[in-house]
């Protein structure tokens, strides 16, 4: 698990491809100290150190990471968000977040707003349910906070910090982001769907709408 605050700016070194695609990532976290088989999370995308050397390591993408993020075009010299593993006892600062990537989307619109810097992304109909307005989402790995919630898109603001510390800011119109919803609202939503005979044609008692409005949430 991790927790979306992003930890260093690691740059690309090497892709090998092959069966299983490998990446050299140089890095100031003391990639030495690395354990061989712990999870780190690059560009959101939860991946495994196979070997370390100085400020190095190597992580290998499967065919199936690439096909669900943004790896599959990554290239000797760009940048990615790097976090190690949460800790069991470490502060929560963001939200949990799994480093299984749901969907790819793209940068729709970007503007200024104060010293923030406002970013649009398109939001893929199967992801729709999971997104609330202040509710959090997972942007190449960044724990943000959703600002507005459309039929097909949905904005976040980026304050100095984390234009400072992560590769977001320096996205353009129309590049890809890999996108994790929060975990609470998938399990939540599943829930619903299972109750309504909408997932896999399974019926259960579970969570329901009379129920959560019975419970005080939600309007009266």
């Amino acid at each position: 698990m991790f927790t979306g605050l992003i930890q260093d700016i690691g740059r690309v070194e090497r892709v090998i491809p092959g069966g299983m695609t490998d990446l050299w990532i140089r890095t100031s976290l003391g990639a030495a100290s690395f354990t061989l088989g712990e999870s780190i999370a690059v560009d959101g995308a939860c991946l495994t150190v196979v070997e370390r050397t100085g400020d190095t390591f190597r992580v290998q993408a499967a065919p199936e990471t690439l096909r669900r993020t943004t790896l599959d075009a990554v290239r000797p010299g760009d940048k990615v968000n790097l976090e190690r593993a949460l800790a069991l006892g470490d502060r929560l600062g963001g939200h949990l977040v799994s480093g299984h990537v749901d969907q790819v989307s793209t940068v729709l619109e970007t503007r200024p707003e104060g010293g923030s810097w406002v970013m649009v992304f398109g939001l893929p109909e199967s992801m729709a349910p999971y997104f609330i307005e202040k509710g959090s989402v997972a942007i190449d790995g960044i724990s943000l906070t959703v600002n507005t919630v459309g039929a097909d898109r949905f904005s976040v603001q980026l304050i100095p910090e984390t234009q400072e510390r992560t590769t977001l800011r320096g996205k353009a119109v129309g590049a890809r982001v890999n996108l994790e919803a929060d975990p609470i609202g998938k399990y939540v939503a599943r829930l619903f769907l299972l109750q309504r005979g909408q997932a896999g044609g399974l019926q259960t008692g579970g969570v329901t709408e009379a129920a959560v409005r019975a419970a005080g949430f939600g309007a009266p």
